[in-house]
């Protein structure tokens, strides 16, 4: 694929300068890029093995915190290395930065050489292991959903984050006109991710003054998550460089409909989708209706997943096309779980639920994790929801709050046996000190609302 380079192609891009800057990366609990820029030289002779970073970077927040009540790691226990292991299948140009290839990592103890358990990208391998027991692979594929703003992310920063200003005046949902005005930002952002090695599709103007969307081809699951990370990444740097700001805030403001992060998926076999079925009602197969049923029935357990921080619950609102019940529909955007491709190969499950703010990686293993359970137990998937879902009062309501989620994450037996105790207690207590944080501060509206009326 174009953009991505063998470990050769690296060295002797290094050799004779085309490449002086490696990154070598992973994605932190977030989903967002950590690491370190190596001299490609140093990388290619020796770095390529291993390098290290604090352990503290799995246990930390947006701010970069250093929260108590992690087991993995604290300041009792000195926070000490992980070792980073360059997964040296992703090596990729970024042509958005001159002179400089990306690399993934994998996270390993430092002592033991083994997986970090809770490092996203191990969480999301481990759900792709237990699948391909049963003897499939998961095809997915994210849709990016984002705000662009007038002004730079320092200027915004400055501002103390007030007045912002989106790039448009208007609803773009599909606009040529008004994305037209945007091409010097999404032009670059698409050739550039491509020339990457990113399967980019499109890009489209969103429902919203100023929101935009980018679409990557399905790919294998791993791969999916590892395209969303840099996508999502480059974006910011990309609109930076333009002099804007784009934000992955699902909800920035409380007139303005959110954004979201469309997750699609299917399973196939040797090369064949397995969710199809030309003699079954709408295409779908048996696989593919265990598959949904375990999906929809485990949605409320793994919400965390997909809506990860207090402002990631602003989004869930009736009438704005951000779902707010676990049930299923036939081509409906109104429901958590779209049927797409109904009748045909490219028959596939959508969940709407997922914010624009999600870690690719976690989100993708929970929904996998709950498929696998959903075929394990061969669960029977219930009748398609018709009509608006958000005035089915029968239908089961997403979790509300990141209270609630974090509550159904916490006891929930199913995801404490696809993960293990140790990866949902460290991301329950990533839940817990978000709401802590949150819970502590006063906010702007509190002020104004009670200042002097109270």
């Amino acid at each position: 694929m174009q953009g991505k380079l063998s470990f050769d192609d690296l060295r002797s891009r290094a050799g004779d300068g085309t490449i002086d800057t490696v990154l070598v990366c992973f994605p932190d609990m977030q989903g967002r890029l950590m690491g370190k820029r190596f001299h490609a030289v140093n990388f290619v002779e020796t770095s390529f093995k291993e390098t290290h970073c604090c352990n503290y970077l799995l246990a930390t927040d947006l701010e970069m915190a250093t929260p108590d009540g992690y087991a993995a790691s604290s300041w009792e226990k000195g926070y000490g290395d992980y070792i980073m292991a360059p997964d040296l299948n992703t090596i990729r140009v970024l042509p958005w930065l001159e002179g400089t290839a990306m690399v993934l990592c994998d996270i390993l103890d430092h002592h033991t050489h083994k997986p970090v358990p809770h490092s996203p990208r191990q969480v999301l391998k481990a759900q792709i292991a237990r699948l391909k027991e049963l003897g499939f692979d998961a095809m997915m594929a994210t849709e990016l959903e984002f705000f662009l703003f007038e002004h730079s992310f320092d200027d915004i920063r400055k501002g103390g984050f007030r007045d912002l200003v989106p790039i448009s005046g208007y609803n773009e949902d599909y606009a040529i006109l008004q994305t037209t005005k945007e091409e010097g930002v999404m032009r670059p952002i698409r050739n550039h991710l491509f020339n990457a090695g990113l399967p980019i599709e499109n890009s489209k103007g969103e429902a919203e003054t100023g929101q935009e969307e980018l679409n990557i081809r399905y790919s294998a699951a791993l791969d999916c998550a590892d395209h969303h990370t840099i996508a999502k990444n480059g974006i910011k740097e990309i609109a930076w460089q333009q002099g804007h700001a784009a934000t992955f805030l699902p909800k920035w403001h409380h007139d303005k409909v959110g954004s979201s992060s469309h997750v699609h998926q299917s399973l196939w076999q040797d090369g064949k989708p397995m969710f199809y079925d030309e003699n079954a009602d709408l295409g779908m197969s048996k696989l593919m209706q265990h598959y949904m049923a375990g999906l929809i029935a485990y949605a409320p357990d793994y919400t965390f997943f997909l809506a990860p921080y207090i402002n990631s619950y602003k989004r869930f609102a009736k009438g704005t096309f951000a779902p707010t019940k676990t049930v299923w529909s036939v081509d409906n955007r109104t429901a958590g779980f779209r049927l797409c491709g109904d009748g045909t190969k490219g028959v596939r499950v959508e969940c709407r639920i997922g914010g624009s703010d999600l870690n690719p990686y976690l989100a993708q293993a929970a929904m996998l994790a709950a498929g696998i359970k959903g075929i394990e137990d061969k669960m029977s998937l219930a009748s398609p929801t018709k009509g608006d879902v958000y005035e089915d009062s029968k239908a089961a309501d997403i979790p509300q709050t990141l209270r609630a989620a974090t509550e159904t994450l916490r006891n929930s037996k199913f995801l404490r046996e696809a993960m293990g105790d140790a990866v949902i207690d460290h991301y329950t207590r990533c839940a817990e000190w978000e709401q802590e944080e949150y819970d502590r501060v006063v906010t702007d509206w509190e002020i104004a609302r009670g200042f002097e009326r109270a």
